[in-house]
């Protein structure tokens, strides 16, 4: 029987009620987020590897617990080991490779109750704004399939905006939840520097600018998961911050009253586009109706400087992984086999001096003092998630004769409000506040002080109430 339109919650946290009420078995969860799935996929293209026997296999062998028992989640196939999974990092080189053992990460989803049923695609080790790649071809936008879902996480955005799943893992080192989040009209935080776990695998990634959390469509479901994933891990090279409050009381407590936010609409050398720049001017419209003071700022920083500097971390840590792979292969790694967006990367800052990359991480953690004093003067940050709407496919892409520069210019005229706070360690997030004249959704971006997810959270949930995201459904849809 069907029961997609009867059995599909509002969010994950409404999913394990009715499966602890017994309205809705773990194992008819599973069948139904699978139905739901293969309605969808042809179109939107996001599932990397399915993993349903092994889920099917894990219920009938495991008593869940925790706040999202029996609630089947996706796992974004990027730096991410899931036992017994490939884990590709949506490049050739790695495509046979399977892991066999559970990140951190990826044990604690399971500790809060979740399902995983499979994994999701990313771009070849995760360096896009769009989820495009030769492994897997191009993930689309449930909105529109002409457009891209954002990346790098996008897969796990186009299945939480076709109402696949409710709540899907993701992973951020330059705006990979914000920037999907926002391209597909659902909910992306990116939590403070150290605050969910790196290992077993990794001790930082990208010097500290990536960090992993889930994509949902609610903001209590994106809350209610970090409490379950946060907390360094076993000898983690940073200190979690420390919080009063769990972040759903957090989502669910008291309105924030007359908070102070700086509104930044472009960053030099680039434009937003209008459709952006009003998406955001309307949040910050609300964020005014709502009693809060907001004003026009600048951030502290030169863009090109910037990107030109976190290429060189970006750049020297892709040289060290393609020689760990090489090592571990045996023999060195055929760099043919990358797409050219890498070989770029490594041909202007793969053979850089360990003096260049000391000093690149220097310049990032100095950013992050700039950023610290800057919100002496403000509670929030506010920009649009991305400076452009979404993409068509193949709009981003970048050829072995262009330079670095000019790969810059293609993804961070795009983009170039995410990475900053990944730079910084602030914690930001995406909020689905708009949809243009072409039915595309445009996000609003909000950064909060180190360690300020519960002030994040709880301006969310104000502004789901005031202007409720839920109920646009994309025209692909499982529902």
């Amino acid at each position: 029987m069907n029961m997609l339109a009867k059995t599909q919650p509002d969010d994950g946290l409404a999913m394990a009620a009715r499966i602890r009420k017994g309205e809705l078995s773990p194992a008819e969860a599973l069948d139904e987020a699978v139905e739901r799935l293969e309605k969808v996929n042809p179109q939107i293209n996001a599932l990397a590897e399915n993993l349903y026997e092994q889920a099917a296999d894990e219920l009938r062998r495991t008593t869940l617990t925790g706040p999202f028992a029996g609630v089947p989640i996706l796992i974004k196939d990027l730096f991410t080991p899931v036992a017994g999974a490939r884990m590709t990092n949506g490049s050739l080189l790695c495509r046979d490779v399977v892991m066999p053992f559970d990140a951190e990460i990826v044990t604690r989803i399971r500790r809060a109750g979740f399902t995983i049923f499979g994994t999701t695609p990313s771009p070849e080790f995760g360096t896009s704004y769009t989820t495009e790649s030769r492994l897997f071809g191009a993930s689309r936008n449930p909105w529109s399939t002409d457009h891209i879902c954002g990346g790098s996480s996008g897969a796990a955005a186009a299945m939480v905006a076709a109402r696949v799943i409710p709540v899907a893992h993701g992973n951020d080192g330059g705006g990979s939840l914000r920037v999907p989040a926002s391209a597909c009209g659902v909910f992306g935080l990116k939590p403070s520097r150290g605050l969910t776990p790196m290992g077993p695998a990794i001790g930082e990634g990208w010097a500290g600018m990536s960090t992993g959390h889930v994509i949902s469509l609610s903001v209590r479901d994106s809350a209610a998961a970090l409490d379950q994933l946060a907390g360094a891990d076993l000898g983690a090279p940073y200190a979690a911050p420390s919080y009063e409050t769990s972040f759903l009381q957090a989502a669910t407590g008291a309105t924030p009253k007359g908070l102070r936010i700086g509104l930044v609409t472009h960053l030099s050398p680039w434009t937003s586009h209008s459709d952006c720049v009003e998406a955001v001017n309307r949040t910050a419209k609300l964020c005014t109706e709502l009693g809060h003071h907001v004003e026009e700022t600048v951030l502290p920083v030169d863009a090109l400087e910037f990107y030109d500097t976190v290429f060189t971390i970006i750049g020297s840590q892709t040289r060290s992984l393609l020689d760990m792979m090489g090592r571990m292969a045996g023999h060195p790694m055929d760099e043919q086999a990358l797409e050219p967006r890498h070989r770029i990367i490594l041909r202007e800052k793969g053979n850089m001096r360990g003096a260049d990359y000391s000093s690149a991480v220097d310049y990032i953690h100095a950013f992050g003092r700039r950023m610290a004093q800057l919100m002496t003067q403000f509670d929030l940050i506010l920009t649009p998630t991305m400076a452009q709407p979404p993409a068509r496919i193949g709009e981003l892409t970048v050829n072995d004769e262009q330079s670095l520069r000019e790969q810059i210019e293609t993804f961070h005229a795009f983009s170039p409000f995410t990475a900053l706070f990944n730079a910084s360690g602030q914690p930001a997030m995406s909020v689905p506040m708009h949809w243009n004249a072409e039915g595309l959704p445009i996000g609003s971006h909000f950064a909060a002080r180190f360690g300020g997810e519960p002030l994040l959270y709880a301006l969310a949930a104000d502004l789901e109430r005031a202007a409720p995201w839920a109920g646009q459904v994309p025209p692909v849809s499982a529902v």
